[in-house]
């Protein structure tokens, strides 16, 4: 998909969700061009790992060895640490939080409150 496209990302993403239809929520998770591939087990992950790229493959997509991690218990996602099966915030953001300077405006509050409702969530 070419960039500058206003709808690029959501037909990325579309075409994701239709190749992995059946992974989805099983043991693949898609957010934009993010794949988050999450296993029991060792030798289900290599099965898992082997199903996704085959798809990818398949429908001539690629990813960058650069960006992809295999086999950790824990890795960053959106903001947060995922893995056997728990979600908790990044500690950075954690630090960026308790830092935080009081709000002195409408627009301070409100920032403030989104962050911390993003972490909530």
């Amino acid at each position: 998909v070419p960039f500058g496209l206003t709808n690029a990302p959501a037909v990325f993403t579309r075409l994701l969700n239709s190749i992995f239809f059946n992974e989805l929520n099983v043991f693949v998770m898609i957010f934009f061009d993010d794949i988050i591939i999450y296993s029991a087990n060792k030798e289900d992950h290599k099965r898992h790992l082997d199903i996704v790229f085959s798809k990818l493959r398949n429908h001539r997509l690629y990813t960058k060895r650069s960006k992809c991690v295999f086999g950790v218990p824990e890795t960053k996602y959106l903001g947060h640490l995922v893995g056997s099966g728990r979600r908790r915030p990044d500690p950075s953001k954690v630090a960026a939080l308790k830092n935080w300077q009081v709000p002195e405006n409408v627009h301070d509050v409100r920032s403030f409150l989104g962050f911390t409702g993003y972490l909530r969530n």
